[in-house]
């Protein structure tokens, strides 16, 4: 009784996140900008669900009573907590791209080539830190 009560307040927790990170990152447009981005503006639909399933999964692993114990389920976190990363880091440059802040930084500091690195160290600088922090636990 106690797994099936467990399972539902994941669920319905899970489903309230999701819609509400959901309804942020459509309010920012992150989702039509990297299908325009990576031209594949057919997969929004996809890229929607699995925004939203992403949520619930989330949910349900940090509230269900279990541990893994096999080393390929490692794996598969290690490599689930590194595309978090990557998307987290996708999240905060696409707001602050929204707010204007590389350009006027770019623009402040004279730099002419570069924003293609200065993007992609953000977005693995945001992956390294979530591996760290979900990985290390004697760190915080």
């Amino acid at each position: 009784m106690n797994n099936l009560f467990a399972i539902f307040i994941s669920l319905s927790a899970g489903l309230v996140i999701s819609s509400a990170i959901f309804s942020f990152i459509a309010a920012i447009g992150l989702v039509p900008r990297i299908a325009k981005k990576s031209n594949t503006v057919s997969y929004i639909k996809t890229y929607e669900t699995t925004i939203a399933l992403g949520g619930v999964a989330g949910a349900v692993y940090l509230f269900m009573p279990f541990s893994i114990n096999f080393i390929f389920l490692n794996f598969l976190v290690s490599v689930l907590i590194f595309l978090s990363g990557i998307f987290l880091g996708v999240l905060a440059v696409s707001l602050a791209e929204i707010m204007d802040v590389i350009p006027i930084l770019f623009r402040r500091a004279k730099l002419k080539t570069g924003l293609w690195l200065f993007v992609c160290s953000i977005a693995l600088g945001k992956a390294i830190g979530t591996i760290v922090y979900f990985n290390i636990k004697e760190i915080f």
